[in-house]
């Protein structure tokens, strides 16, 4: 299905002789115009008037959802639009007569189809798997790129015949410009050479009657000879061909005639070489001019907003409802259009609208037909989400004076005929629309008129909408539960409408206020009032005090709307102050995690710095020992004594510069703690256990508590024993990941750690190799231990190349080797840390 399926087919269309004159009624015409002025093309703009209601409901489904699909399809890609789309219908029936040659610009615009068809099939089936039902419409587009190619190849822009189209036709336009060329520079020279008094000033060679002329004064006609083409509007000039440009015009005239037959020739090779496909262009053309008008109608609900209505049942009884619904037309034209909501229940079928005269009543049954006829046409209209519209097989209309000197109808005679018609041909799925019903005539005549129609459309039509100011049409909604009463709100104090529906309240007429208004004497309108009947008198006081209190409750609404505002807004503020407090916490943890960095940091560059102390005072260690070992072989054993004895204090000095140099670090690194410190209290030491799993936010990890004192505390973390402040460890078994997270406080304590002679670094991964086995390295050395062992596993060897490597580069390893098959194999490492003598 297709929007195409929107026009009237057999009898998928609604009753022509009653729907059509509703519809013109309504101004559905008028909205179609709308629509189609958002077309890119002519033959799109011809499919949207062409529009008319469906009448099955599976039709107008599927008509939606065209619709919808396309809409859906441009808020994705919203710069695609129809390509171009030429009106080719009679070039295409000609192509079907054989013989038949077609001319330069029909074939230039059938290479326009052929690329508009090939660019929308490929922009639209890159997204057919989404949008199904446009994808089904791109199915139809012709893609013939072979013969596209050889059109534009050889027609150009102008839709002219290019010198490509052939061989041949290229070679004699090039024979004809280079003898034209040359037969202008020849007359030109002669024109030149001409005396003065034959000579016209200025003049240059021109074209007369297809051939090349000299312009010479009258005089000169004998002397310069040849044949006369034209003269000038003084008769003084005459435009002469000259003896010497004949034969080289008669060439020229030759290749012109040559250049005629070949161009037939291409037109007509061009003209079979699209024959066969003649009904393919057709299809193709019928495709675009469909996505066209589909496109029409997406960007119509786009541009003046609107949501796809529900479908009712297959039952034109089913319930009416309208959300924030919109007179279409004046939706369209001006923005200040009032909204209306509507709901008519299943059992309920005649709406009987009154109020006073300019107050939208005859608007409002235009808007109700309006919104149907689109709906069914497959266009959104302008409602709102929640709409819910069944489906009218016809619509019937009585509006405005229809009143027809040549049949000698009135005003009357003319709404009985539209009103029998009617009553003879409305069924339970047709749509009445009947503006000031019982007017123009006797007002109790017309009203029992009038009540008696209304009466029998209540179980005859699917829905009735009526206008009216007959006071006894108000009352028959006490009579028939399926007649309702309804009315466009007016402003007693103003006497203006406000365009307001209020479903279950009849309207006044308000005739005889305005007429004060408008100036009419006070005596005058008071013995108007007089003259109205009590029970006039006594509906008219009813109806005023419901609308004053509906006034007053509407007032009431207002102010608890308005009550109901103020705290959303109070709301919102406090939740924008919660989220500004929530925004600032965070910065603030933010801050405070990046102090902790940073402090981090700044321990981690003097830890570097110790190491370099370190290293440098082994260095000089080593470089006196190598300098006093050079002499020790022949060297008494006081001597090798006294170098012994300086070796030791050497040490001693090391490590001595390492402990200096530790101090140092831990009084940094309480500085840089206190500059953390972002004015919360120290946390107090956690209750903790030896063996409790504890995390350590300075070193980034989770170890266990192996001993626990007042002022101490040391944890196996790695395989490495480290000594720290209770205060600095924290409770949780933690990933290693999140132990960092929390926040710290207090001062930052430098880890001690305690000399062991081996360290398990199996299950490290290689970026994590170093941290771990550095400061083991350090403490075995600080202790004056001879070896250390490190287990790294076999498995694939990368953790003991990493060890290993990490051990070369340390100048204070004397030197190391796999394990024997005792102590590990190739599974450990054994440091060797002995001093050199």
């Amino acid at each position: 299905m297709t929007g195409r399926s929107a026009s009237p087919t057999g009898t998928e269309a609604a009753s022509e002789s009653g729907s059509a004159h509703a519809l013109r009624l309504i101004e559905f015409p008028r909205v179609l115009e709308l629509v189609s002025e958002c077309a890119t093309s002519g033959l799109g703009a011809e499919r949207v008037a062409a529009l008319r209601p469906l009448t099955h409901r599976e039709a107008v489904d599927e008509a939606l959802s065209t619709t919808d699909d396309m809409i859906t399809f441009l808020l994705r890609t919203s710069a695609w639009a129809p390509p171009p789309i030429p009106d080719l219908r009679p070039a295409l029936r000609r192509l079907t007569i054989e013989g038949s040659i077609l001319e330069e610009t029909a074939l230039r615009d059938m290479a326009i189809l052929l690329s508009s068809s090939r660019r929308a099939r490929q922009e639209i089936r890159r997204r057919s798997d989404d949008f199904r039902r446009v994808g089904a419409l791109a199915e139809g587009l012709i893609v013939r790129e072979r013969e596209e190619e050889r059109l534009e190849r050889s027609i150009d822009a102008t839709g002219e015949i290019a010198d490509a189209a052939s061989p041949a036709l290229g070679r004699l336009r090039r024979q004809m410009r280079s003898e034209r060329s040359s037969l202008v520079e020849r007359l030109g020279r002669f024109a030149a050479q001409l005396p003065d008094r034959f000579r016209v000033p200025d003049a240059s060679v021109t074209l007369r009657s297809g051939r090349y002329c000299v312009p010479i004064r009258r005089e000169g006609r004998s002397r310069v000879g040849g044949i006369v083409h034209d003269e000038s509007a003084s008769s003084q000039t005459l435009f002469v061909e000259p003896p010497l440009a004949i034969e080289p015009m008669n060439r020229i005239r030759e290749l012109e005639l040559a250049e005629r037959r070949e161009v037939q020739r291409v037109l007509a090779e061009l003209t079979e070489l699209l024959r066969p496909l003649s009904a393919a262009l057709s299809r193709s053309l019928e495709a675009l001019a469909e996505l066209d008008a589909l496109f029409a109608r997406a960007r119509f609900a786009l541009e003046h907003g609107g949501a796809r209505p529900a479908i009712g049942p297959p039952s034109a009884r089913g319930p009416y409802v309208v959300r924030r619904a919109y007179h279409p037309i004046l939706r369209a034209v001006d923005e200040r259009a009032v909204p209306f909501d509507l709901e008519i229940a299943s059992d309920e079928s005649v709406l009987l609208v009154s109020g006073p005269n300019a107050g939208g009543k005859t608007v409002l049954l235009k808007a109700l037909g309006l919104i149907s006829a689109m709906a069914q046409s497959g266009i959104v209209p302008p409602v709102g989400e929640g709409t819910s519209l069944p489906v009218f097989s016809s619509f019937f209309a009585i509006m405005g004076d229809e009143q027809s000197i040549e049949a000698s109808l009135s005003t009357f005679s003319a709404q009985i005929g539209y009103l029998r018609e009617i009553l003879d041909r409305s069924d339970g799925r047709s749509l009445v629309l009947i503006d000031e019903i019982g007017s123009s005539t006797d007002p109790e005549e017309g009203a029992a008129l009038a009540s008696a129609a209304l009466l029998r459309l209540a179980g005859q039509a699917a829905l009735t909408a009526v206008s009216t100011h007959l006071g006894d049409l108000k009352l028959l909604a006490g009579e028939d539960a399926r007649i309702v009463n309804a009315s466009l709100q007016f402003d007693p104090n103003t006497l203006r409408p406000t365009y307001r529906l209020l479903r279950d309240r009849p309207g006044r007429s308000y005739a005889l206020e305005i007429c004060e208004r408008l100036g009419i004497a006070a005596d005058v309108l008071e013995a108007a009032r007089s003259r109205l009947s009590r029970e006039a008198r006594a509906l008219e006081t009813v109806l005023a005090e419901l609308e004053k209190r509906g006034l007053e409750a509407e007032r009431q609404q207002g102010a608890l709307e308005a009550e109901r505002r103020d705290l959303v807004v109070e709301r919102q503020r406090l939740t924008e102050r919660y989220a500004a407090a929530e925004r600032r916490e965070a910065e603030l943890d933010g801050r405070e995690r990046e102090l902790e960095r940073e402090g981090r940091r700044r321990a981690e560059k003097y830890l570097l710095d110790a190491r370099k102390e370190v290293e440098g005072a082994i260095a000089r260690l080593s470089t006196r020992m190598t300098d006093a070992m050079a002499t020790l072989s022949s060297a008494s054993r006081q001597e090798r004594q006294r170098v012994f004895e300086e070796s030791r204090s050497a040490r001693t000095e090391a490590r001595r510069a390492v402990e200096r140099t530790l101090d140092a670090l831990r009084q940094k690194a309480s500085e840089v703690s206190q500059t953390e410190d972002l004015g919360t209290s120290a946390m107090p030491p956690p209750a903790l256990e030896v063996g409790d799993r504890v995390r350590l936010p300075s070193l980034g990890g989770v170890g266990r508590l192996l001993e626990l004192e007042k002022d101490r505390a040391v944890v196996e973390l790695r395989g490495v024993r480290i000594t720290l402040a209770p205060g600095d460890l924290r409770a949780g078994g933690e990933t290693e990941e999140t132990a960092g997270e929390g926040r710290r406080s207090g001062s930052m304590w430098v880890p001690v750690l305690e000399a062991a002679s081996e360290v398990d670094l199996r299950g490290l991964r290689a970026d994590e190799l170093e941290a771990a086995l550095l400061p083991v390295l350090d403490a075995a050395i600080h202790a004056d231990l001879p070896s250390l062992r490190i287990i790294h596993g076999k498995g694939t060897g990368a953790l003991r190349e990493c060890v290993q490597a990490l051990l070369a580069k340390d100048a204070r390893v004397r030197g190391y080797r796999l394990g024997t098959q005792g102590e590990g194999g190739s599974g450990v490492t054994i440091v060797d840390l002995s001093e050199r003598e």
